[in-house]
């Protein structure tokens, strides 16, 4: 067990079963299929860690995200839809878009994705696919 602190953006408890990218996570790319898809898999062909997994219900773990302007909307859309992972967890600081997206769903929809950011170089290289993540209100993250 590891415990890291980061900065919540969206604050929640839970725990979730981890998917994890070293590369940046382009929203666009990856979340585009998902109102298709049964569950949303990432579409995006230029990020093998996540190329055709689940990433709906479960911890995204990541550098950071890239790409389009309309990465917080994609998240947004994907929060209120219920296609959204069930957190996204950040070891380098979250871009002003994707904090848009999901501050956006907690205030407009009412609807929660954690969102924690700042957790360190060291969080992407302890945490592994399929690892329990446990989050706290306090921006704790439990890497098990």
């Amino acid at each position: 067990m590891k415990k890291f602190k980061g900065r919540a953006i969206v604050a929640g408890d839970g725990s979730f079963e981890a998917v994890v990218t070293k590369n940046g996570f382009n929203t666009l790319a990856s979340m585009q299929m998902m109102n298709i898809q049964p569950r949303t898999r990432c579409n995006d062909q230029s990020n093998p860690d996540l190329y055709k997994k689940i990433i709906q219900d479960k911890a995204l773990c990541l550098p950071l995200t890239i790409g389009s302007t309309t990465g917080g909307m994609f998240i947004y859309t994907a929060v209120v839809e219920g296609k959204a992972p069930a957190c996204l967890l950040f070891s380098k600081e979250i871009d002003s878009l994707a904090a848009a997206g999901a501050v956006l769903s907690e205030v407009w929809a009412d609807k929660d994705m954690p969102v924690y950011d700042k957790l360190g170089d060291e969080f992407l290289e302890t945490v592994k696919n399929g690892d329990k993540i446990t989050l706290k209100s306090d921006g704790t993250v439990i890497v098990d």
